[in-house]
C-alpha cells in the first residue's frame, strides 16, 4: 500500500512538473510554505484534537457496539460532533438538569440558520444522559440523496401531529422548531425575530401527549452561519410560493455557542387551547433570547465571547426597542410577545401565512 502511495505521489509530482514551468514552481513554493502548509498543519492538529476527544469516549462506544451496531454508530457519530462543537464553537449546554432521565419531554427551540446547536445537543444527550433526542425535520431534507439512513439512525422524521404525539406517549424526547426553514433562512440576526406564523401543530402535540415543554435557545446560533441581506425578500418570496429553500448561506464562523434549556413548562391540558400554548411557549423563548443574546447580533462579538465572559445584561431595552421598530414592529415593547413584530413585517412584505400551515410542525 505504501509503495502504491509513493508511486502515486511521484507520478502526480511528475505530471505537475510537466505542465507547470519550473520557474513558476519556484515562485509559488514560498507561498505554499508560508500559507498552504500552515493551513494543512492546523487542520491536522484540530483533527488530532477531535480524535482525542472521541477516544475519551471509547468505553461508551465499545459498550454501545456490544448493544448493537447501530447504537455503536450513533455513539461514535455523537462523539465526533461533540468534539467538533467543543473545538470549533466552545459549545456549552446549560440546564441539562432540566432533561428527565426517563419519560417524555418536548423541546421547542428557536431555529438558527443551520441547526448545529441541535446536533451538539443530540450528542450531549447521547453521551451524558444515554438518551436519544428524536427530531422533526423539514420534508426537503429527506429528498437529499444519502441523508435518509442518517435521519433514520438519529430518529429524524417529518412526523405528523398524530405521529409526534405517539412518539411522546412512548416516553421519548422530541424536539421541534415551529419556525422551520422560514425562521432558519429569513429571521433577522439583528433582532432574532420568531417566525412561527399560524403554526399550531406543536401546540396540538403538547396537548395531545400531555407532555411538559422544555424551551430552548442557543446564543449566537445566527452568527455561525448567516444568509446575505441582499435579495432576502426575493428568496423569501420564492420560498413562500414554492417551499424550496434557495436562499444562499455563508459562514462557519467559530463563535461561542451556549444552549440554554429552560425549566419545564406544564399546562392544564384539559382546558388549555393550542393558541394559549403557542403564546406561552413563544413568550418564554422570546424571554430567553432577550436574556441570553446580545443584540444586535454580531459575528465578531460572538467570536470574542470565546475568550471573554459576556455581561449579564445582554441588551439595553431602548436599543432593542429601536431595533424592533426598525424592523417593522412600530411601538412594540421589547418585553411583549413578538406576534406583533411578525404580523407587521408580514404586512409590509406582502406575504401571508397559508392557512394550510396551521397543522405543520416546522423542523430542523
Amino acid at each position: 500500500m505504501f509503495q502504491w502511495l509513493h508511486e502515486t505521489i511521484l507520478s502526480g509530482a511528475h505530471a505537475i512538473y510537466q505542465f507547470v514551468p519550473e520557474y513558476l514552481l519556484w515562485l509559488l513554493l514560498p507561498f505554499f510554505i508560508l500559507f498552504i502548509f500552515p493551513i494543512f498543519l492546523v487542520l491536522f492538529i484540530y483533527g488530532c484534537v477531535i480524535f482525542v476527544h472521541i477516544y475519551g469516549h471509547r468505553h461508551q462506544i465499545r459498550e454501545a457496539y456490544h448493544t448493537s451496531y447501530w447504537e455503536g454508530a450513533r455513539v461514535a457519530i455523537a462523539s465526533f460532533w461533540d468534539g467538533v462543537g467543543n473545538v470549533w464553537h466552545g459549545y456549552e449546554l446549560k440546564g441539562i438538569e432540566n432533561v428527565p432521565d426517563e419519560g417524555s419531554a418536548l423541546f421547542i427551540y428557536y431555529h438558527g440558520c443551520l441547526p448545529l446547536d441541535v446536533y451538539y445537543l443530540i450528542s450531549k444527550l447521547v453521551i451524558h444522559k444515554n438518551r436519544s433526542l428524536h427530531c422533526v425535520g423539514d420534508k426537503f431534507i429527506f429528498k437529499i440523496p444519502g441523508w435518509r439512513p442518517l435521519c433514520k439512525l438519529f430518529s429524524i422524521t417529518a412526523g405528523t401531529v398524530e405521529e409526534c404525539t405517539e412518539e411522546l406517549k412512548e416516553g421519548n424526547l422530541l424536539c421541534i422548531a415551529p419556525g422551520g426553514v422560514r425562521e432558519a433562512l429569513f429571521s433577522d440576526p439583528n433582532v432574532y425575530d420568531i417566525l412561527w406564523g399560524k403554526r399550531l401543530g406543536f401546540a396540538k402535540v403538547i396537548i395531545g401527549s400531555k407532555t411538559p415543554v422544555i424551551p430552548m435557545f442557543t446564543e449566537n446560533c445566527r452568527e455561525s452561519f448567516r444568509t446575505p441581506e441582499w435579495g432576502r425578500s426575493f428568496f423569501r418570496w420564492i420560498y413562500e410560493k414554492t417551499k424550496i429553500p434557495l436562499c444562499p448561506i455563508y459562514g462557519g464562523f467559530p463563535v461561542k455557542m451556549i444552549t440554554h434549556l429552560g425549566k419545564p413548562i406544564y399546562f392544564d391540558f384539559d382546558t388549555v387551547t393550542p393558541e394559549e400554548v403557542r403564546k406561552t411557549v413563544k413568550r418564554e423563548i422570546r424571554s430567553m433570547i432577550k436574556e441570553h443574546q446580545r443584540l444586535p447580533g454580531s459575528v465578531w462579538q460572538g467570536i470574542a465571547q470565546r475568550w471573554s465572559a459576556p455581561s449579564k445584561k445582554k441588551t439595553d431595552e431602548p436599543e432593542q426597542a429601536e431595533l424592533l421598530q426598525r424592523n417593522g414592529a412600530g411601538a412594540t415593547s421589547p418585553t411583549s410577545d413578538s406576534e406583533e413584530v411578525v404580523v407587521l413585517r408580514r404586512e409590509r412584505s406582502g406575504i401571508d401565512d397559508d392557512d394550510a400551515e396551521v397543522d405543520e410542525l416546522g423542523g430542523i
